[in-house]
């Protein structure tokens, strides 16, 4: 069974998307996946300083806690991705390990040469959110930000568990439809992932 990678993206620890990737982790579990929990808010990751450090080996130079989650990211078979929206993004403590991976970006553009648009993605991402408008557009800016991040990952965005109309943390406990939804996305990312691998 594929090695999975859950990400917290949220700087509550029992918000909302944290309780929706909780579900999604078990049902992977429960399913046979391997899955291993990050919280993002316990690491200590500076921003991208653009240095350009990583313009030789492909790797961050700034020398943190995101050494490990490269890692982690680089060895992983699927990766599950939870984060509210934060004026029409993902929250900065997301956005930072996104802009960190710009080592990654340099590695497989610059480094190894691929072409932009013509590499195949390899691996699977699930990505969930919750947002407290409800706004049609209110996941738009975030999609495009998820395209780019999972291309540098050679990764597909297999599925996407969007809500809105949620702030408080709690709020999603009055949407137990929501709460099995990830559990079985969670479920059925892991086949997908087993089924994908990597290539």
């Amino acid at each position: 069974m594929g090695k999975i990678l859950a990400v917290y993206g949220s700087p509550r620890r029992k918000g909302n998307t944290s309780r929706l990737l909780k579900e999604a982790v078990q049902g992977a579990r429960d399913a046979g996946a391997e899955v291993e929990e990050i919280v993002l808010r316990d690491l200590k990751m500076s921003p991208c300083l653009e240095i350009y450090g990583c313009k030789n080996t492909g790797r961050c130079a700034i020398q943190d806690d995101f050494q490990g989650v490269y890692d982690r990211l680089v060895a992983c078979d699927g990766l599950m991705l939870a984060s509210p929206i934060f004026f029409y993004t993902v929250s900065a403590h997301t956005k930072i390990l996104m802009d960190r991976c710009q080592s990654l970006w340099v590695k497989k553009y610059w480094i190894d040469g691929a072409v932009f648009g013509k590499t195949q993605p390899t691996r699977k991402g699930l990505f969930i959110s919750v947002g407290a408008t409800k706004g049609p557009k209110l996941f738009d800016g975030v999609h495009l930000t998820l395209k780019y991040f999972f291309d540098t990952l050679d990764m597909e965005l297999w599925k996407s568990l969007l809500y809105r109309g949620m702030d408080f943390e709690g709020d999603i406990l009055e949407h137990p439809d929501y709460l099995k939804k990830a559990y079985e996305a969670g479920r059925d990312f892991a086949g997908a992932v087993q089924d994908g691998g990597k290539g």
